[in-house]
């Protein structure tokens, strides 16, 4: 198999996936869309231990109601089913899916954009079908059509990103913050080896804080305490959103700083994808001028 052979695979493989990972959420079969799908409330949150890992976030326990038999579960979620809690209060509420009549085996779900019709895999089989698409344009097509494939790749992911929307939103819930005490009671820790053997030691201060309702908080703060390492039981200071507590930073303003690099970063994609279309549309006109 030559290499252009190659490349087809690469985006005609994944194209063929996500084309059937499409039918299946337009026939309403994906795992997703035949699970049941409850809200769970946080009954019982636990602190992490010092140097536990961060991967679990902060462990909980959540109540749900089976809606085929009305029975309760009382389970606990520590990042080994769905996603990872990072902020947790007794009484917050998550959506749970699970398959018919296994509720033991539910998923907590923090983010449910594209989960509920099971369209994130077909969706990342369609980044990687226009990925091989874009290279197999430079070696069939030349350079030229290959740039302005790469622009409009780069100007299809800057419109689609959720970065900015994600930071705007953040931006107004933490306008209107406010400040408590706080305080770390535990500190997390993650080893990870570098591409030359050496260790690299990645510490998040879990942090706990009582707001202004008297609601108890616990919440991973991975970024924003110094020195994070030797922070166990440093009193700090908290702002949070009154609307929803998960929103908090003990540092506004590297909040701020984290919020403008999100926006930066799709800017950059939708100028970066404008140069590449530009300068691939000027070589196209010029070798037609050229013949």
């Amino acid at each position: 198999m030559g290499g252009q052979e190659m490349l087809g695979l690469w985006w005609t493989v994944p194209a063929g996936l996500a084309a059937v990972g499409y039918a299946c959420s337009l026939a309403g079969v994906t795992r997703a869309q035949r699970a049941v799908w409850v809200t769970a409330r946080v009954v019982e949150v636990h602190q992490p231990a010092h140097h536990d890992s961060k991967r679990p976030g902060i462990p909980v326990t959540v109540a749900f109601q089976d809606p085929a038999t009305g029975r309760e579960f009382r389970l606990r979620h520590a990042g080994r089913h769905g996603h990872v809690v990072e902020a947790a209060w007794v009484g917050r509420e998550f959506p749970v899916r699970y398959p018919r009549r296994r509720p033991e085996r539910f998923r907590l779900m923090v983010d449910v954009w594209g989960e509920r019709r099971g369209l994130i895999w077909p969706n990342c089989t369609v980044l990687l079908t226009l990925v091989g698409l874009v290279v197999q344009s430079f070696f069939v097509w030349g350079w030229p059509w290959g740039l302005v494939c790469v622009g409009g790749l780069l100007l299809l992911n800057g419109a689609l990103s959720r970065d900015g929307d994600i930071a705007r939103a953040r931006a107004a819930l933490m306008d209107g913050a406010v400040a408590v005490p706080g305080r770390v009671v535990a500190v997390t820790r993650d080893i990870h080896t570098d591409g030359e053997g050496g260790e690299i030691v990645n510490h998040a201060p879990v942090v706990a804080f009582t707001t202004h309702e008297g609601v108890q908080v616990t919440a991973l703060c991975r970024e924003g305490i110094a020195n994070p390492g030797l922070s166990l039981g440093r009193d700090v200071t908290i702002h949070y959103a009154p609307s929803d507590p998960s929103v908090l930073t003990p540092d506004p303003e590297h909040d701020r700083r984290e919020r403008a690099a999100g926006v930066r970063f799709v800017v950059g994609l939708l100028l970066a994808g404008t140069a590449a279309v530009a300068v691939g549309a000027a070589a196209l006109c010029h070798l037609l001028a050229v013949t």
